[in-house]
């Protein structure tokens, strides 16, 4: 590997250290990330896997207008379901992707212009 070379490397590792911050290692097993969702307590736990699972009824059981009435409070609260949804997006890895890009079309613009060059 040339210099050029470990210095990309180096650089991705670095980038990597920084953004890789939504799946964390399950130390017990290999192979296996947690995604952590942030709540205030139990009670709000509680209530978005209950919005959850009622959201998922309704999505199922499309003929049905609304909740069956032996679910105690029926509404669902999409705009929960939604922030937790909003957790739960990669946006570190996200921007890590974009570092990368770039520096791809940079290499590549490189080697385009060095190509160029020879001819």
């Amino acid at each position: 590997m040339d210099t050029n070379e470990i210095k990309k490397v180096e650089n991705i590792r670095k980038l990597s250290v920084r953004y890789f911050n939504t799946l964390k290692p399950v130390t017990d097993k290999t192979d296996m990330y947690t995604a952590e969702i942030r709540v205030l307590n139990y009670c709000e736990l509680a209530y978005v896997i209950s919005n959850m699972l009622k959201l998922c009824i309704l999505a199922l059981d499309q003929e049905a207008p609304e909740i069956s009435e032996t679910i105690k409070n029926p509404s669902i609260n999409v705009a929960l379901v939604l922030e937790i949804v909003a957790q739960l997006l990669p946006l570190d890895e996200i921007e890590l992707l974009d570092e990368m890009h770039q520096m791809l079309i940079t290499d590549s613009q490189e080697l385009n212009k060095l190509t160029t060059e020879k001819v």
